[in-house]
């Protein structure tokens, strides 16, 4: 039996199992490393050389995921660690300070670097982004509970590096509607009184519970006795103000949403990153304005039935 066409079968399969295996790491990386594109987002300080020697000293494992290789073209200032497409952790360095960051917000301190926790509003998501405030650039690291295991955040792994950029408090934007002018007009107190400590938003597993915040918070934030408001862990406040001046974009033939006896203006004015309007209810005696994000439209319902108790039709 001539064994020779055996032997040279074997020999080119051979070869061509290590060329596949040699181009798969060539184009895959490293074994187990994946691969993940990242968008081009803004970000002016990206390309900065504190944000090029931040991404050199990000460790090259984090809750158990390996540092992915960024598909082309690579977005400066960006990492991701990843075991699969839907287990992973991005990072980006640069960022603008997030417009949820204001004097009402609620931070958190993780081993001496403060961050602002944003979460994603989408059912069922447990997506959050947690926003370097007092770190500059500014570093925003993005993940869910399956790919951080549910940890209390995810940060703990990438602190050290971004301990070390030049710690700067940022500047937090002027809570919500803090900067209106008041009308000096009308009775707000029994209103004011009457409002509920908690907001319920939403319903059945998807429920949001929105929690009074207490006066020496407000206080700090800016606020006088006018103004209440109610927080949820990384989500945007809702406010409330009485007693504020008409809103200057509303004109006649303007569109209302009627809840009960209530019409509502909704002044739109939505800026990058967040998704919360003013509105303004009419009809009574003085002016109300409620900041509200758009996933919480259930809890003017709650709002408005306060309205039409305590405070008189015009």
């Amino acid at each position: 039996m001539n064994k020779t066409p055996i032997v040279i079968a074997l020999v080119l399969s051979l070869l061509l199992t290590t060329g596949v295996l040699v181009g798969a790491r060539v184009l895959l990386g490293p074994a187990g490393q994946q691969q993940v594109a990242m968008s081009t987002l803004p970000a002016p300080e990206a390309e900065s050389a504190e944000c090029a020697a931040l991404i050199e000293s990000l460790p090259d494992s984090a809750f158990g995921h390996t540092r992915a290789q960024i598909i082309e073209p690579v977005p400066a200032g960006v990492a991701a660690w990843a075991s699969s497409e839907l287990e992973r952790v991005t990072l980006r360095c640069g960022v603008d300070m997030p417009f949820q960051y204001t004097e009402l917000a609620e931070t958190v301190e993780v081993d001496g670097v403060t961050w602002l926790p944003v979460a994603d509003v989408t059912a069922g998501s447990s997506l959050q982004t947690w926003y370097s405030v007092d770190r500059f650039p500014v570093v925003a690291i993005t993940a869910d509970d399956m790919s951080t295991g549910n940890a209390d955040n995810p940060v703990a792994p990438f602190t050290d590096a971004v301990g070390a950029l030049d710690q700067r408090e940022g500047e937090p934007f002027p809570a919500p509607l803090s900067q209106l002018a008041a009308s000096g007009s009308g009775d707000c107190s029994a209103l004011i009184d009457a409002l509920p400590a908690t907001l319920e938003v939403g319903s059945g597993e998807d429920a949001i519970t929105y929690q009074l915040i207490d006066d020496p918070a407000m206080a700090a934030a800016g606020y006088g006795d006018d103004a209440v408001a109610w927080q949820s862990p990384g989500l945007e406040p809702i406010v409330i103000r009485c007693g504020v001046e008409p809103s200057e974009n509303y004109e006649a033939g303007a569109v209302l949403q009627q809840i009960n006896d209530i019409p509502w203006f909704e002044d739109t004015i939505l800026a990058t990153g967040t998704t919360s309007a003013t509105w303004y209810a009419l009809g009574r005696e003085t002016d109300i304005a409620v900041s509200l994000p758009q996933y919480a439209g259930g809890a003017l319902v709650q709002i408005s039935e306060a309205i039409e108790e305590h405070v008189p039709a015009a």
